[in-house]
């Protein structure tokens, strides 16, 4: 009976703790997994394990973005801007020098046959007395011929006229013909020299004081010598001034000569040699080489002008130092002239404006006062309007035919 009794008390206390465990069990909630960790971007990528996906090879072929379907709809396709190109510089040919000689001369003839009628007018009168002497002294000076000048033709034209006795209008305007290309000079080598015999290219420097038309004579000066079979290259050592280089280079590039340039207000002698420099390269005929409009009383500009000259003659000697005046300027011109001539030695004299004025006796003054020619003369603002002075022309367009 007692072993009954303690074989049910086991069993209960048995059943009892198994019913226990599997209550404690089922409250027990499992711990939520810990928060991975946040990648270490300085350690080196792990090695793949086996399962893991393979990375895509490096040298696979991309795809464009054309071969990618975009959202929203096939791709948009791209369009490039429109190429402008340049508008080409039509070449002119200009005009050979042998055709302006007459067309110039005609407009001399009309802007300066005053001088010459008031002269032969007076000198046509009936008694030559010293108030009519005075006034062909007087004509000559309002014309610019200059004090030394007029008195010397006065007095070979009293001496004449006093020989000659009967004065007829032929007589006379042959006598006034014969001095006047006295004064002139008929025997002086007029003739821009452009080709030295030893080398190429010539070189030719072109001076002057603002506004007398410096730039533009450069230019026109190109289409002479192109006009006349050669080649040129322009230097555009006017720095100073902001649009003096396009203007030369618009002025080439009507003719197809090329041009050197700097920066702006950059040095104007580095210009010039580089200039040179280009033009011995390229095998070219002239070398035309513009220089910034330098007033008279700026001594600084004006030494800078004949560093100009002397970086230049580093390549080679120039042929010729221009100096552009402006006729209708009358005395001061030749104030200019001076100073211009203390600096660099001017080897010609280029008269612009001639047609503008009928004081066409600055060309006696101007050769006498730096006693070297006037080699060009500029009548008007056409491209061809510049041309070699020839002195009987000239003469001829004063007193008429």
């Amino acid at each position: 009976m007692d072993i009954v009794i303690l074989a049910v008390v086991i069993a209960v206390v048995v059943l009892g703790a198994l019913g226990g465990l599997i209550v404690g069990s089922r409250r027990r909630k499992p711990l939520p997994p810990p928060p991975p960790a946040a990648p270490d971007i300085t350690a080196p990528p792990a090695e793949p394990h086996v399962g893991d996906e393979a990375e895509t090879p490096r040298d696979e072929p991309r795809r464009t973005i054309e071969e990618v379907d975009l959202p929203g709809g096939p791709p948009v396709a791209v369009e490039e801007p429109p190429v402008v190109e340049a508008p080409e510089i039509e070449i002119e040919i200009p005009e050979p020098t042998a055709g302006r000689l007459v067309r110039l001369r005609a407009r001399l003839s009309r802007s300066q046959n005053a001088l010459g009628k008031g002269l032969l007018t007076l000198l046509s009168r009936e008694h030559l007395d010293e108030d009519t002497w005075e006034e062909i002294e007087d004509t000559l000076l309002t014309a610019d011929v200059g004090v030394q000048p007029t008195q010397e033709l006065v007095e070979r034209l009293r001496e004449r006229v006093k020989v000659l006795g009967t004065r007829t209008p032929v007589e006379l305007r042959g006598l006034l013909r014969e001095e006047l290309l006295k004064l002139i000079g008929t025997d002086v080598d007029r003739v821009v020299k452009t080709e030295p015999e030893d080398r190429k290219p010539g070189i030719v420097m072109v001076v002057g004081v603002n506004g007398t038309g410096k730039t533009t004579t450069t230019g026109k000066l190109a289409r002479v010598l192109v006009a006349d079979g050669r080649t040129v290259v322009l230097g555009a050592a006017d720095t100073f001034r902001a649009a003096a280089a396009d203007q030369l280079q618009t002025w080439g590039e009507r003719v197809g000569a090329y041009t050197v340039r700097g920066p702006e207000a950059g040095d104007p002698a580095s210009v010039a040699f580089d200039a040179v420099k280009e033009g011995k390269e390229m095998g070219v005929d002239v070398v035309l080489i513009d220089t910034a409009g330098r007033l008279h009383t700026k001594t600084g500009l004006m030494d800078e002008l004949g560093k100009v000259k002397r970086v230049v003659e580093k390549h080679a000697p120039l042929d010729e130092v221009l100096l552009v005046l402006d006729a209708t300027t009358g005395q001061n011109g030749l104030v200019q002239a001076r100073v211009f001539a203390e600096v660099v030695d001017i080897t010609g004299i280029v008269l612009t404006k001639l047609d503008g004025t009928a004081k066409g006796g600055i060309v006696v003054a101007v050769q006498r006062e730096l006693g070297v020619p006037v080699k060009l003369v500029g009548l008007g603002e056409g491209a061809d309007d510049l041309a070699p002075f020839e002195p009987e022309a000239f003469v001829d367009a004063l007193i008429g035919e």
